[in-house]
């Protein structure tokens, strides 16, 4: 069949009303239109008429442009088995391109009820985005951005609960009680702490479609010593950009034959990953002609001691990739220059005495009474790290606050 000398499209103009003579046509309401502007409105569309090629009846040139297009698709239909085009369905005219490609008749058959969904699309959120793995009940990957101003501001994690995402259908969701009792903990990729400056930002990192299930110890230990590494790269870099996730990877059995076999949690079976990547892109400024820093990095599932130092756990961006099936930053120019963030910066994490004191700062916060109070300083004390001086001003503060609260509590007791 030949091909069209351009793919056209027309919208047939319902109620139109043709004259006998030819001269012209009515509009709806019966004004007169030339014929002139009736051709004309053919060309803004594209369509290059002559007023000889609807000579005659206009009538009988409607009928006869229908009876084209039916034509066509007529004698695509007995080639191709393609349904022909209803005369009120609209098509569309691009005069700069020659339609020389028929579809097969397999593809229409095959579309006909659409393809499965995976529902990987890509999720936006106020300071991260993801894609969602519907069959493991986790992220594939959560991409953040944090700066200097993100990780500072008045948004707190107590105001937070874990709950399913609504925009991830209940049946693909995970809950809660998945994780209740099953060994291991809700752990973030992107990280409440990344998002201070926005309590909205912060309350969505808490959403199960950013959790997965992490090792206690590896959740609140070296995992947590990574995020506050990244937190501290803004004082360096004015932009970082991270992308976390889960890993399945094999293993070899005993017989050298490689598997991968993963456990289960909860009646919705949510994966638990065998280990977790980061990559970590920083860029010193807007203005900088620095090459960017980048860093990937994957560590297992599992407790992770002081000892560890981060680059035992890096690996090429390439082989992350291979892992994964996934290619990060792909915008990136990656024939520009590019520094191993290990080079540019220490990827020092913080070691056990001023990690000690950092999360014993943070259970100061959350004492709820002088007793839960004093037991945060006893196991400071208990594990050999002396409190330093901001941790006890601190710890003073908040003494006077529940003393005074439990003193107030006291007399409303004796008064009722």
């Amino acid at each position: 069949m030949a091909s069209w000398p351009g793919l056209w499209w027309a919208r047939r103009e319902q109620g139109r009303r043709c004259s006998s003579s030819g001269v012209g046509t009515r509009g709806p309401r019966g004004r007169r239109r030339s014929r002139t502007v009736q051709h004309s409105a053919w060309y803004r569309t594209g369509l290059q008429h002559t007023r000889s090629a609807v000579a005659g009846h206009s009538r009988a040139c409607q009928t006869d442009i229908n009876h084209h297009i039916k034509c066509v698709w007529r004698r695509s239909h007995e080639e191709y088995e393609l349904p022909s085009l209803h005369s009120t369905e609209i098509l569309e005219l691009t005069a700069h391109r020659t339609f020389t490609q028929r579809i097969p008749a397999e593809k229409v058959v095959l579309e006909q009820f659409g393809f499965p969904l995976s529902g990987t699309e890509t999720r936006h959120y106020t300071n991260h985005a993801l894609s969602y793995d519907q069959a493991k009940r986790v992220p594939r990957w959560v991409l953040e951005h944090i700066s200097k101003d993100k990780i500072i501001g008045d948004a707190d994690r107590k105001h937070c609960k874990f709950k399913p995402d609504p925009s991830v259908p209940s049946a693909f969701s995970a809950l809660n009680e998945d994780y209740v009792g099953s060994g291991w903990s809700r752990g973030h990729m992107a990280p409440a702490g990344n998002n201070k400056f926005s309590s909205k930002a912060m309350a969505e990192t808490f959403y199960l479609s950013n959790i997965v299930p992490q090792n206690f110890d590896n959740n609140s230990g070296y995992w947590n010593r990574i995020e506050m590494y990244c937190r501290e790269l803004t004082e360096r870099f004015e932009d970082v950009w991270i992308v976390s996730g889960p890993l399945t990877l094999p293993h070899t059995r005993d017989d050298g034959t490689k598997t991968v076999s993963y456990q289960v949690i909860g009646e919705d079976n949510v994966a638990v990953p065998s280990h977790l990547y980061k990559v970590i892109l920083a860029r010193r400024s807007r203005e900088s002609t620095e090459p960017l820093a980048l860093g990937a990095f994957v560590v297992p599932n599992k407790a992770i001691g002081f000892q560890s130092q981060l680059p035992e756990f890096q690996v090429s961006l390439q082989d992350l990739e291979k892992m994964s099936g996934l290619v990060f930053f792909p915008h990136l120019d990656r024939t520009r220059d590019m520094e191993n963030i290990c080079s540019v910066d220490t990827c020092k994490l913080l070691g056990f005495k001023e990690f000690t004191l950092y999360l014993s700062t943070r259970k100061i916060d959350g004492a709820r009474s002088v007793a839960r109070l004093e037991k945060v300083l006893e196991a400071l004390k208990s594990s050999g790290v002396e409190p330093d001086d901001y941790f006890l001003s601190r710890y003073g503060k908040k003494l006077e606050e529940l003393k005074a609260k439990e003193q107030t509590d006291t007399q409303l007791e004796k008064l009722s």
